[in-house]
């Protein structure tokens, strides 16, 4: 599983939940929502790396999903883009 953040994004990221170098966004399922699998979605918290399933580094910044969240995206990537007229991320996921 790989993630892609867009530079849309990471902009989105560094103004909206004032990240910087050294610090960690995890991509977390949290239960509701509508999103890759019926009922569930994905949250965002800054917690730091325990066991990841994935992660990338944009400008010092780690972006991860753990290994207990592997199952929410059954074999897809994850690309975060930003959605201009929400102001909020965009998630797709794309068949690896």
């Amino acid at each position: 599983m790989k993630i892609k953040i867009s530079d849309k994004a990471l902009t989105w990221f560094k103004d909206e939940m004032d990240v910087s170098t050294g610090d960690h966004i995890r991509f977390r399922v949290r239960y509701g929502g509508a999103g890759l699998q019926p009922g569930f979605s994905l949250a965002l918290s800054s917690d730091r790396p325990e066991s990841p399933a994935a992660s990338t580094d944009r400008d010092g910044i780690t972006f991860f999903i753990e290994g207990d969240d592997d199952w929410y995206f059954d074999g897809h990537d994850l690309t975060v883009d930003y959605n201009e007229q929400l102001d909020e991320p965009d998630y797709r996921y794309e068949k690896a």
